[in-house]
Parts: structure tokens; sequence; C-alpha cells
């Protein structure tokens, strides 16, 4: 080390006589103008160039550690009869109302983690990791559908219409819709029949992506969808970022200045105004995740010729009026691909562990 040191100073004095600066040299060498000023100061003084710092300082034992007498008597405290069902959040307040302080909870905590002791205490079963769903994804239409049930209001106060809806996620379009009074899988399945009937779904390996409520995962749907054979896929329990397609459909459907400000005088009534809202939304409504087509034009292919008419109008508003663009027009290139539950970014390089819809 002292030889290291010598030497550095001596290429660092070589360099300043041949015109470097002293703060580039030191740079160089990675080290501070201050710390080779102190090196030179000791080797004037004739004092070593080895580190002085005491090494005994690094082996310091704090204070307040704990003595094995006292770590043993936390270990006997927490199996005891009377507190081996408790957590340290526990045992320590009830020692101090006995009088008694032993430890801080983290203490309690540290000394039985180190005794491989931190458990979940008591009858409570410990916290369920549950997996994101299988990631999908969908490059054409009629490959990955989602659906879910929606409350319509009614007239009398405490009932509602049940809205069952079926989505295309790759178009937006949606494949199929019925009202009615109550919940069950045998409405869901016959829905499903009906739907796959009107798209021409004959082919297995369509995905169906719900939550996971009862008309969901009943057996008879359940049923339906393995005669079909449609994949069925579910969300999270109590994670309705899992079903993203379905939530944003009812929120565009409630939140339409068309939907009713009053509950529906009759089942017919709440039919009759949501076969309206379907109709507008797949052949009117421009929708924004996928350039602002209709979810009819992206389900039948027409959304490639859209978008490329729609190039063209601002590529020629562009030749007009260059002065007003700043840079390339509007990307109008249509959507190649839509993910449910897509994985995570630094998973980007595995999508092949990933299935496709």
């Amino acid at each position: 080390m002292t030889a290291d040191r010598q030497m550095a100073i001596e290429l660092i004095e070589e360099a300043v006589s041949a015109g470097a600066r002293r703060h580039k040299a030191c740079g160089v060498l990675e080290i501070t103008v201050r710390t080779l000023q102190r090196w030179q100061k000791s080797l004037a003084e004739d004092r070593q160039l080895s580190d002085q710092r005491k090494l005994a300082a690094a082996e310091r034992q704090p204070a307040n550690k704990l003595t094995e007498i006292e770590r043993r008597c936390i270990l006997a405290i927490s199996n005891s009869q009377a507190y081996r069902s408790l957590p340290p959040s526990q045992i320590v307040p009830r020692l101090a109302d006995e009088g008694e302080y032993m430890a801080s909870e983290s203490t309690f905590y540290r000394v039985l983690r180190e005794a491989d002791q931190v458990n979940r205490r008591g009858r409570a079963k410990p916290p369920r990791s549950v997996s994101k769903p299988q990631g999908y994804k969908a490059t054409g239409p009629n490959q990955l559908w989602s659906w879910d049930i929606t409350f319509l209001a009614s007239t009398i106060r405490g009932e509602f219409y049940r809205l069952y809806m079926l989505m295309d996620i790759y178009s937006r379009k949606i494949v199929g819709w019925e009202v009615h009074d109550s919940e069950s899988a045998a409405h869901a399945a016959t829905l499903m029949r009906k739907t796959c009937l009107a798209e021409g779904v004959h082919h297995a390996g369509l995905v169906l992506h719900s939550d996971n409520g009862a008309p969901m995962k009943g057996a008879t749907m359940l049923a339906t969808l393995q005669r079909l054979g449609v994949v069925p896929s579910f969300s999270r329990p109590s994670v309705s970022d899992d079903n993203p397609y379905s939530e944003s459909l009812f929120r565009t459907l409630k939140y339409t200045p068309s939907y009713p400000s009053k509950p529906f005088e009759s089942i017919e009534a709440a039919r009759q105004w949501v076969h309206t809202f379907v109709g507008w939304y797949n052949d009117e409504h421009r929708h924004s995740a996928i350039r602002y087509v209709t979810p009819n034009e992206r389900h039948a292919g027409k959304d490639r010729n859209v978008l490329l008419r729609r190039d063209g109008v601002y590529k020629a508003a562009q030749a007009r009026n260059p002065q007003r663009w700043s840079g390339k027009t509007r990307d109008w290139n249509p959507v190649a691909e839509v993910w449910l539950n897509p994985p995570n970014q630094n998973q980007a390089g595995k999508t092949e562990e990933v299935k496709a819809a």
C-alpha cells in the first residue's frame, strides 16, 4: 500500500511537470487533490503512507447489544404458555402491564427471526399470494373475448336488471348481449352459444376472460365452454384491473349522454335502450384505443383502408401548409396487437412464454 501511494505521488508530479493539471492527473488515478496533499504531507514529515485508520473501530460492539442471556429470556418468554400464540406487538405491552420491560417489539421480532421463529401465531392462515393471470395476445378478431355483468336500475327500489355483455378485445366490438332479471350460469351459457353462432366461431382456441362471479364459474357455463372449445380465463379475486376491457365498456355505457337519468320502467325498456346503445357503439363510436375507428370497421378488417385514407388527408394538409407542422403527421398505423394482462416490462424479452390467443 505504501509503495503504491509513493508511486502515485511520483506519477502525478511527473504529469504536472509535463504540463498536466493537478486535479486532472488525480482524477486519472481516482483520487482527490486533497488526498494527494495529505499523502505528500505525511511523506514530508517522515510518517508512514499506510492507512492509519483503526481497524478496531470496525469491530467495536454497540453498547446496547443484547447479551446472550437476554436473548434467551426473550425466546423463553415468546415460547411460554401465556405468550406463544401472541405476536411481539401483543407481548411487549402485556409485559409492561406486569411492570416488566425486556426489549422493544422490533427487538423481539429480530431475535425471533434470527431463531427462525417468525411465523404467524394463532390459527390465522398466512396471506395467500395469487399470481397474475396468464397473459393473452390478440392479433385479430374472435381470438380473445371478455365478458361481465352490470346492474341496470329498475323502478322498484332495490331491484335491478342484469346486463350480460360480451366484447371482442381486439376490435372492441360488442359481439353479444342480453338483459335478464337475474344472474345465472344458464343465461351466460345461452348467450355464449348464440354469440359463437352469430360470429361464426367454430374453431377451438377462443379465450373468454371474466371475473370470478358465480355465473362465470357455474357448472353450466364451464360445460358449455368446454363443448365449444373455448378456453376460460379468470381475474384474480377482488382485482378489477385484471378485467379492464369490460369495466371500461360499462363505464362508457353508463356515462354516455343518452343513458337514462331515471330507472328503466321495464325489462323491455332496458333491452330497447341497450339495443340502441350497442348499435351506436359498434357502428358510430370512434374508439380511442384503436386509432379512432369504429369497432365494426376494425372487426371486419376495414380499419386499414380507413386509416390509410386518413393518413393521406393529413399528409396532404401538411403539404399545403408545411409551416403549420413541426414534425411528422399523426400516427395512423393500425394497432397490430392487443394484450390482456400483458407481461411486465422486465419480461418483454420472454413473450414467447406468454400464450398468444
